[in-house]
């Protein structure tokens, strides 16, 4: 029996990335019918938008997709696509996995840790009101001199449903992987109730797991102090969607960078599977970004959909390409002008041959 499975090559170096994970995919033997869907600034002349309508229904029918990166403009234009999905199909577990694999140039090698990001609400809800708009100021009136005049507002709702639901996804995670601590991080002291909601709510969850996972609190300016001293101290990590966003970015520091940094966006619902990173535009077409990230996020997406087996040979070779350290892009090797550095398709060819 095949999957059918929704592939969206994105913008950049999206599509030569997607090209490559596709084809590592499949040397697993999973039987897969990719459903190819465009999105991004390459399709904006097309639909009149980066996320056609098209695209969500797919994913809806699917239930899975794998996506390349997709261009979020810096402070004007759209807003971000991945949000959008991520809140158009309630993909409100954010999972970013960030693992040490040898042969990594890092400072850490002891580092295995988890992320679960909550995906659609706080800062990221996108509830904002311009400098000078009636919103603004009628706020600004409320807040009786707390705010200056000259504000633009962002508002940071932080639920009891949302909280809920992404600290028990945290809790199962771990139940299900053999993980051993949860660690609820917030900045409580300062935001009392929304943040304050957040620990209170977790603390309520952590309830029901008592003798199965460890459940403690860190506040988040701290846990960076942590994660750069003793990031062996941590398992799995639960977030608001700011703090979840900005810590998996430093975890991935910790491992390697935002190149082997896979990602996956789950909701009841849907589930997608992308990189961490961006997706480079000025690297368009060179074949020298390194694919393992989004190679890595395919194997998180062989594991969801129960093809273990797979996952874990997709993973060994990944492995053992980075270990040996010759068929690896440049970025990857002891000096960026490496000229023994290889390109985006080949560093895949390399893991396929691995997976024999």
């Amino acid at each position: 029996m095949a999957y059918t499975i929704t592939l969206i090559p994105g913008d950049g170096v999206g599509p030569e990335q997607t090209a490559a994970a596709k084809r590592v995919i499949e040397a697993t033997g999973v039987k897969i019918d990719w459903e190819v869907h465009d999105a991004g600034v390459d399709v904006m002349d097309k639909y009149g938008t980066p996320l056609p309508e098209h695209v969500l229904e797919s994913i809806r029918r699917n239930k899975v997709a794998l996506k390349g990166p997709i261009t979020t403009p810096i402070g004007k234009g759209f807003r971000s696509v991945n949000v959008a999905l991520r809140k158009e199909l309630n993909l409100y577990a954010c999972l970013r996995p960030c693992k040490y694999y040898p042969g990594i140039r890092s400072k850490y090698q002891d580092v295995d840790l988890v992320i679960v990001r909550e995906n659609t609400e706080d800062l990221y809800a996108g509830v904002e009101y311009d400098l000078g708009s009636d919103e603004a100021k009628h706020i600004i009136d409320m807040a009786e001199g707390k705010i200056r005049q000259d504000s633009a507002i962002s508002i940071k709702p932080i639920s009891v449903t949302g909280t809920r639901q992404i600290v028990k996804y945290a809790f199962e995670y771990a139940v299900k992987n053999g993980r051993k601590k949860v660690t609820a991080v917030a900045k409580a002291n300062i935001m009392k109730f929304t943040d304050g909601l957040f620990y209170h709510v977790a603390q309520e969850v952590a309830k029901d797991y008592e003798g199965r996972v460890e459940y403690e609190e860190r506040l988040v300016d701290n846990m960076c102090m942590q994660l750069v001293q003793k990031p062996e101290l941590y398992d799995v990590l639960v977030l608001p969607n700011l703090y979840g966003d900005i810590l998996s970015d430093l975890c991935a520091g910790l491992v390697g960078g935002l190149g082997v940094a896979p990602g996956a966006n789950i909701g009841d619902d849907a589930a997608l599977f992308e990189p961490t990173h961006g997706s480079a535009p000025k690297y368009k077409g060179l074949n020298v970004v390194n694919p393992t990230a989004l190679i890595l996020s395919g194997m998180l997406m062989l594991k969801h959909i129960g093809e273990t087996d797979a996952a874990t040979r997709l993973e060994a070779a990944v492995s053992a390409v980075i270990a040996e350290g010759k068929d690896v892009t440049y970025d990857m090797k002891p000096h960026r002008d490496d000229p023994t550095a290889v390109g985006t398709q080949e560093m895949a060819d390399a893991i396929i041959r691995a997976m024999g």
